[in-house]
């Protein structure tokens, strides 16, 4: 993976898993029907003197029966699908730059995610990935922790909370939908900090109410050296 293909995984959310349960039982279901019906056809057009015989004698449920399931199964899927898409949340972020949010009352470039949809999204994991200035934004980049992150930011030369902060996010974390357009902060980064780091991509995952995984990356650089977003001095 090069820069550019590095760079384009912060565009896009992705749902990088489906519930079993939820999703993968109906769907087995309803295939096991429909061979179960297939069958059933096969068998209804063979002689009634094959039929006494195996396996064609093997019946397995009647006609109506089969179709009164296939429904069943094929209107779960169908609804599943349908909530799924309702519930599926919309992870999205801002960034601008505000004070406030370091030492000395200082410009620092604020970002901040939110969710746009409608329900409740819980947050399972919150991994970093970190590129310093003239380092190679390759895939070999390793996602850590949000303690090694700081670590190897500490050893760049850069102080929490005068440099940076970067909030910490645990396992079941709720990002309430439906409240409008208003972030939460992940993180806060100094002029300093924009200057000495080329990315810092924050990679968080969170589970939807129907049990599907959504992932988003961003990259908490993105915009904030562009001359429209510069602080003022």
């Amino acid at each position: 993976m090069n820069q550019g293909d590095a760079q384009s995984l912060t565009g896009v959310q992705r749902r990088i898993r489906r519930s079993p349960l939820l999703f993968t039982v109906p769907i087995v279901l309803l295939a096991l029907f429909i061979l179960m019906l297939v069958w059933e056809v096969i068998r209804s057009n063979v002689t009634a003197e094959a039929q006494t015989e195996w396996p064609w004698r093997l019946h397995l449920l009647d006609m109506d029966a089969l179709g009164s399931l296939l429904a069943v199964a094929g209107g779960a899927v169908l609804a599943r699908a349908q909530y799924a898409c309702t519930v599926r949340p919309y992870l999205g972020w801002r960034g601008s730059w505000q004070k406030g949010h370091l030492k000395e009352d200082t410009s620092a470039w604020r970002v901040g995610v939110f969710n746009g949809g409608q329900h409740l999204a819980v947050i399972g994991t919150w991994d970093c990935r970190l590129v310093l200035a003239g380092q190679d934004d390759s895939a070999e980049a390793r996602w850590v922790d949000l303690d090694e992150a700081v670590s190897d930011l500490a050893a760049a030369g850069l102080v929490v909370a005068q440099d940076f902060q970067i909030i910490r996010f645990g396992a079941g974390f709720p990002l309430v939908g439906g409240g409008g357009h208003e972030t939460l902060l992940v993180g806060a980064f100094s002029r300093r900090f924009v200057r000495k780091v080329d990315a810092l991509y924050l990679r968080f995952r969170v589970a939807d109410v129907v049990g599907d995984t959504h992932e988003r990356v961003l990259d908490c650089m993105k915009g904030a050296r562009t001359d429209l977003n510069a602080p003022l001095s």
